[in-house]
């Protein structure tokens, strides 16, 4: 029975099956797929059941599909077209069922013991505002009044200089970090060629300091959006402001700033930056 399952076509299997008889084949584990990969462990299992809806979005089962197949030696790029051509549209997820168990009556409280418990929060909230407000009168300076003389009032207000932005030429060398406001996956490689500097996937808040080797890193990615790029200790928001798929972006830091100072040229005005997450280590 066994030999008839193997002598099945290898092109008839479904793409999961395909790579885990490859992976078994190659005597790898997901654990050493996943070190190699850096994909979790738990979206390699998906892959392998074809679970996609348990997946992130299309461009992500693709690029995980591609480069779980590198990995073990197939053709990463044919299994991705292959996929995307399976997936089409857009996925949708099947809604959950819910259940809900009824409340056990003699676990309820009786509705007059809620009744209490709300007046006496309501009391402390009240009492303690009162506290803060009358600490707040006794720390408040006494004010003080000083009057300006008229001939010396200025006619026009000064405009307060704003920050200078920085200039390519002078962030040269500094050390450029991606932080991930959202899980994204990304591949940086060397523009002349050679192995990949990085390819995986950034939780939320986990960051990627480029390393001091790289001479001309270039980047690809599919959430430009959600990755903040700091150079040195200045934060330029966002490598783009909507989602895209981006490649051949040159990481090197002079680089870098005159890219985003061109799209704030394009667009007439900086757009917002959203806050940098608690940075965390890498995994």
């Amino acid at each position: 029975m066994a030999e008839q399952a193997y002598s099945e076509p290898f092109g008839t299997l479904g793409i999961g099956e395909r790579l885990r008889q490859a992976r078994e084949a190659k005597g790898l584990s997901l654990d050493d797929v996943a070190n190699q990969t850096r994909i979790p462990i738990r979206h390699l299992q998906h892959i392998e059941r074809e679970e996609w809806d348990a997946l992130p979005a299309i461009t992500y089962c693709i690029g995980f599909v591609r480069s779980y197949a590198n990995t073990i030696g197939l053709d990463g790029a044919e299994m991705g077209r292959e996929l995307r051509d399976r997936l089409g549209g857009v996925r949708t997820r099947a809604p959950a069922p819910e259940y809900y168990q009824p409340a056990d009556p003699s676990r309820v409280p009786p509705r007059s013991l809620a009744i209490v418990a709300a007046v006496i929060a309501a009391v402390l909230i009240i009492g303690y505002l009162i506290f803060r407000s009358s600490l707040d009168d006794a720390d408040a300076p006494p004010a003080v009044t000083v009057a300006v003389p008229e001939a010396q009032a200025p006619s026009q207000p000064k405009q307060a200089a704003g920050p200078q932005p920085l200039q390519p030429q002078a962030v040269a060398g500094q050390p450029v970090t991606l932080v991930a406001t959202e899980e994204v996956w990304l591949r940086i490689d060397e523009a002349g060629g050679g192995p990949a500097v990085f390819q995986g996937t950034l939780a939320p808040s986990q960051r990627f300091a480029l390393p001091a080797t790289a001479q001309r890193p270039v980047l690809r990615t599919g959430r430009p959006q959600v990755l903040h790029v700091v150079v040195g200790q200045n934060d330029l928001g966002p490598l783009e402001p909507v989602e895209r798929t981006v490649s051949n972006v040159s990481l090197r830091p002079e680089d870098v700033v005159a890219r985003q100072q061109q799209q704030q040229g394009a667009s007439g005005a900086a757009p917002p930056a959203a806050p940098l997450p608690t940075p965390i280590p890498p995994q």
